[in-house]
C-alpha cells in the first residue's frame, strides 16, 4: 500500500470509528508508530483529522478555531459569575499575589479583586483596564505580542516575565480539560504562556464552565496533578468531576 492510500484509509477508519490508537493504526496497516505519526501529521495539516495524546480524532471532536472573546464571553454568563464568585474564595490574604490568566471567566474575578490588598499580574488585556487605578491593587501588565482572539499578550517575552514570577495563586483558564489529554487550549502561543502561568503559582485554581469538561484541544498545557483546584458550575459532568476529585483535584461546583 502506496502512503497515500494508507493515509486516506486512515482518515476514514477514523472518522468511521470516532478514535484511534497510534498503535492500532500501526497494527492494522503493518507498519511502525513512527510511520504512523507522520502519517497523522499529514493528515492533521490536510485538516482530515485532528492529533490527541496518543492517537487521532475527526476534526468535529476538537475545536480548532477560536472564537472571539466577545462570542465566549455570551457564553453561560450567569455560570461564569458563579464560578467566579467561588474562585475568589481562594484569593490570598491581605498582601498576596495572584496571577490571572486571560479568558471570558477569569476576566470576572475582578469586581471581586476590588477593595483588596493585593499584587495582581495578568497579560489580559481587558482585565487590566478594568483594574487601572483601583486603590490597594498593585497592577502588573505582563509585556508580550497582543493576540486579537483573546486579547491577551503572548510569546517570549510573556514567558521570560512570568518565568520570574512566585504568585500565592493563581486563576487559570482552559479550553478543554480532560482525563486523558489534561488542560488544553487550540493556540501553541497560548500554552506556552498557561504552562508558565502554572508553573508561576503555589496554588493553582482552574475556572471552567460545565462544556469544557470532556473537551480535548489541540495542544496540552497542564496535567491534573498541576491543578489543586477546578471550580465550575452544577451542570458539569458528574461522572467526570468524581474522576477529577479521584486524580486528587478539589472540584467546586459553583
Amino acid at each position: 500500500m502506496y502512503a497515500e492510500e494508507r493515509q486516506q484509509a486512515i482518515a476514514e477508519m477514523v472518522v468511521a470509528r470516532g478514535r484511534l490508537s497510534v498503535l492500532d493504526l500501526a497494527e492494522a496497516y503493518g507498519v511502525t508508530t513512527e510511520t504512523v505519526r507522520r502519517d497523522l501529521s499529514v493528515l492533521e495539516r490536510a485538516g482530515l483529522l485532528r492529533r490527541v495524546h496518543g492517537g487521532a480524532v475527526p476534526v468535529t471532536v476538537l475545536t480548532a478555531l477560536e472564537r472571539g472573546l466577545d462570542d465566549r464571553d455570551r457564553s453561560f454568563p450567569l455560570e461564569k459569575d458563579r464560578i467566579a464568585a467561588a474562585a475568589a474564595e481562594h484569593l490570598p490574604p491581605s498582601g498576596g499575589s495572584v496571577v490571572v490568566d486571560a479568558g471570558s471567566t477569569t476576566s470576572r474575578l475582578a469586581p471581586h479583586l476590588v477593595g483588596r490588598d493585593l499584587t495582581v499580574m495578568t497579560h489580559a488585556i481587558t482585565l487590566a483596564a478594568r483594574l487601572a487605578g483601583v486603590d490597594r491593587i498593585d497592577l502588573h501588565l505582563l509585556p508580550g505580542r497582543v493576540r486579537l482572539a483573546t486579547q491577551a499578550a503572548v510569546g517570549e517575552v510573556t514567558v521570560a516575565a512570568l518565568s520570574q514570577v512566585r504568585a500565592d495563586v493563581v486563576f487559570l483558564g482552559t479550553n478543554g480539560i480532560s482525563v486523558g489529554h489534561g488542560l488544553s487550549t487550540p493556540d501553541h502561543s497560548e500554552a506556552a504562556c498557561k504552562r508558565a502561568i502554572v508553573a508561576a503559582g503555589q496554588k493553582v485554581v482552574v475556572l471552567a464552565d460545565h462544556s469544557k469538561l470532556g473537551v480535548d484541544s489541540t495542544v496540552r498545557f497542564a496535567e491534573l496533578t498541576d491543578v489543586d483546584v477546578l471550580v465550575t458550575d452544577r451542570d458539569a459532568s458528574r461522572r467526570i468531576c468524581d474522576t477529577l476529585t479521584e486524580r486528587g483535584v478539589e472540584v467546586v461546583l459553583a
